[in-house]
């Protein structure tokens, strides 16, 4: 009779652990699943942004106009500030 009580507990944790353990499988499957989805996303995503980039590098390239190599340096300034010319003087005296 022991055997059989045995035997009995053991069927009836089979019944709970074996449909309970398929769900558990097929929740994992589906949060996996999930996150590869979006994983492929981001990179279709990713694919998408480098080609745009691409194409606006190519039609800046082609299509802005060029600096020329001739452009002209910014002015000189006109005179140094005679408070700063001062206050040089100043710090070079001591």
């Amino acid at each position: 009779m022991r055997i059989l009580w045995t035997l009995f507990k053991v069927i009836v944790g089979l019944a709970i652990a074996i449909p309970l353990g398929i769900v558990v499988l097929v929740v994992s499957l589906g949060i996996f699943g999930a996150l590869l989805g979006l994983a492929l996303l981001a990179l279709k995503v990713a694919f998408v942004g480098f080609l745009g980039y691409g194409l606006y590098r190519a039609a800046r390239f082609f299509f802005a106009p060029a600096t020329s190599p001739g452009t002209r340096p910014a002015r000189e300034l006109s005179m140094p500030d005679p408070y700063y010319e001062s206050a040089m003087r100043e710090l070079d005296a001591e």
